[in-house]
């Protein structure tokens, strides 16, 4: 199957486009799109890819679905369009940012700018029904983002991932914390951190430690 998904990732991903599940996969969100609204744009669904090639990348979050509200999912975990209200999991995000290290709270909540500096931000669901979360849980994308995690575990080294929430940290199950630099927290939404562990976890500060510590670019965030 033809994928159109920046080189580098076609290459190491390039079995599992070949395996039934993602043929079904790929059947059934051609029929989503073509009978129902569905986040991000068709030419987005891959962005987290497109945006951080293979060698690039250095820091891997982990998000669950694509916001399903209209105009927010840009295809980067926790990203919004320019011009869109930040959700307040994302303004928890740069909240925590500021008091870690001192970034002000940007106007825009596209994340962009991370995704070119190395940071894939890669949802483990890549499409969502509007107005409906979850909806595309289960049909196969897991699957795929599992062997993503997998392919960066294997075939990288000092990968700095953040794993944000229950979710995130069962699905980074199958990272070597040997090998990689695994950072854990509560998810940064208005609940979860409410119960404490989101403010204060400092991984911002903590992954540029890590990667300077590796003779990499630091992130500027």
């Amino acid at each position: 199957m033809d994928v159109k998904m920046e080189e580098s990732w076609k290459i190491l991903l390039q079995d599992e486009f070949k395996k039934p599940y993602f043929e079904n996969l790929i059947q059934f969100v051609k029929q989503e799109y073509k009978n129902h609204t569905v986040y991000p744009p068709g030419k987005l669904i891959f962005n987290a890819f497109d945006t951080c090639p293979v060698d690039a990348c250095k820091i891997v979050i982990l998000g669950q679905d694509p916001y399903h509200g209209p105009g927010q999912a840009n295809g980067l975990s926790f990203s919004v369009n320019d011009g869109v209200s930040k959700p307040p999991s994302l303004l928890n995000i740069f909240k925590e940012l500021q008091a870690d290290v001192g970034t002000p709270i940007p106007t825009s909540g596209n994340l962009e700018r991370w995704a070119v500096q190395g940071v894939l931000l890669l949802n483990a669901t890549l499409t969502v029904r509007a107005t409906e979360a979850g909806s595309h849980q289960r049909k196969g994308w897991e699957t795929f983002t599992d062997a993503v995690i997998q392919s960066i575990n294997d075939q990288k080294e000092g990968v700095v991932f953040m794993l944000w929430g229950k979710y995130a940290q069962e699905k980074g199950t199958i990272i070597d914390s040997k090998k990689h630099f695994v950072l854990k927290a509560t998810h940064p939404s208005p609940m979860a951190s409410k119960w404490g562990g989101w403010f204060g976890s400092k991984h911002f500060s903590q992954a540029n430690d890590y990667l300077r510590s590796r003779g990499l670019d630091e992130i500027n965030w």
